[in-house]
């Protein structure tokens, strides 16, 4: 994952901060991250509305569980996971 093996210290790019943002809301990251990736919030005009949007469909979605799909659905969900992993090992974005 990009920005986690950056040295400390060093800044996040918006893109970096957005791949963190599952880590920090769900408190995963280590202290010197979640530390690099506030200092970002405070000076980014964009990414603390980002943070704000993931939260607020968190709120709307709340959680589902595997019992809650159906075969269809958990299969597309697989489907869509696969296709995604493969354009990243891919390098397309």
């Amino acid at each position: 994952m990009i920005g986690l093996s950056q040295r400390p210290g060093r800044k996040l790019a918006c893109q970096q901060a957005v791949e963190l943002v599952t880590g920090y809301l769900e408190g995963a990251l280590p202290r010197a991250q979640r530390r690099r990736f506030e200092a970002h919030l405070t000076s980014c005009a964009d990414c603390p509305e980002y943070l704000a949007q993931i939260r607020v469909i968190i709120a709307l979605t709340g959680s589902i569980t595997p019992g809650d799909l159906t075969s269809r659905m958990r299969d597309d969900l697989i489907g869509l996971y696969r296709r995604w992993r493969a354009d990243e090992d891919q390098g397309i974005r």
